[in-house]
């Protein structure tokens, strides 16, 4: 019998909520039927929904409130005026083993600074990282951290490699990922004291797999399939990559319709570029983990829409289902003996 995983949700978090959230939650409800939801938020507006949606019928209740956190509030004014908001009870339903997961397209300071409070850090963590996956030439990769430290040491780095690793293995089911550091060179004379650091620990570290220095043209080549940073790296590396992207659909749109000779190239060529556009959609890896902390919490896009919400679901889902922070307790608690 396939095991019930309960998965928390911030109904009001995200541009287009609760439509949105509800709506995502029966796309990853068909997927994933054994998966139960409870709703966080106000239920006048949460109930209405999932009446319409059948396939949340049956699985679904709402805890109300009225209180939300806003996109725009700083993370210690959500922490102390927020303990009773969506997001909050959200989390708290985790911390109490109500809920196996959480997740929210809410404020991503807020939603960070209430699971490092109300979770806690994983035993032999020292602090949580932002992790998500992206497509490359070859296939996924996963990066981390993508914004929650601006600095890290060595230590810090050598358990974001251990943790991307396992998320690696048990989301995207890449059965020997390779890891790789992020500098701004592949020589190993090159970089800080503390990514040089880290690389000596990576190299002597039995759980993982490590390749060595990438720079920035690695990640789209998919040269390794966990790319580790610090925060401030990882976030510039991500956004760069993301307006990049942006800017080459913009620019061929332009380029289509610049005369008669494009447009019919565009027709012949159109069914190619549906197939890149697939590719590239960012709804398809949307859902960013907030790994190290004790409960999955995972961070939806605010402004993505059903299909979007729905993959953030499905990553909360897998975490939960392959066990991937107990895999990493297991790891680094072994280091420690």
């Amino acid at each position: 019998m396939t095991k019930k995983i309960r998965i928390a949700i911030d109904a009001m978090g995200g541009d287009n909520a609760p439509n949105m959230v509800i709506f995502g939650a029966e796309k990853a409800a068909i997927r994933f039927p054994e998966v139960e939801y409870i709703f966080f938020g106000d239920e006048t507006k949460i109930k209405p929904l999932i009446e319409k949606h059948s396939g949340l019928k049956g699985k679904s209740t709402v805890v109300h409130t009225t209180e939300v956190v806003s996109p725009d509030d700083k993370a210690s004014v959500a922490l102390r005026q927020g303990q009773k908001s969506s997001m909050a009870l959200a989390i708290k339903a985790v911390k109490t083993g109500e809920a196996d997961s959480v997740v929210s397209a809410g404020n991503t300071g807020a939603l960070m600074a209430m699971g490092k409070i109300y979770l806690r850090m994983l035993d032999g963590v020292s602090r949580p990282a932002i992790t998500t996956f992206i497509p490359t030439a070859k296939n996924e990769v996963v990066m981390l951290d993508l914004g929650a430290n601006l600095e890290c040491d060595e230590q810090m780095l050598l358990q974001f490699g251990i943790m991307g690793e396992v998320f690696a293995k048990t989301v995207l089911g890449i059965k020997n990922p390779t890891v790789g550091l992020l500098n701004i060179g592949s020589e190993e004379a090159k970089g800080h004291e503390e990514i040089k650091k880290a690389a000596e620990l990576l190299k002597e570290e039995e759980s993982v797999d490590y390749y060595g220095f990438v720079e920035g043209d690695d990640i789209s080549k998919g040269t390794v399939d966990v790319i580790v940073a610090d925060g401030f790296s990882g976030n510039i590396a991500l956004k760069t990559m993301e307006g990049t992207i942006k800017f080459f659909s913009t620019m061929l749109t332009r380029t289509f319709k610049s005369g008669t000779l494009s447009i019919i190239g565009y027709l012949f060529a159109r069914m190619a570029f549906t197939r890149l556009k697939t590719r590239m959609d960012p709804r398809k890896y949307n859902g960013a983990v907030l790994l190290g902390l004790k409960g999955v919490c995972v961070k939806s896009h605010g402004g993505t829409d059903a299909f979007g919400f729905s993959n953030a679901i499905s990553v909360a889902h897998d975490m939960v289902k392959y066990a991937s922070n107990e895999e990493i307790t297991k790891i680094i608690n072994k280091r420690a003996e």
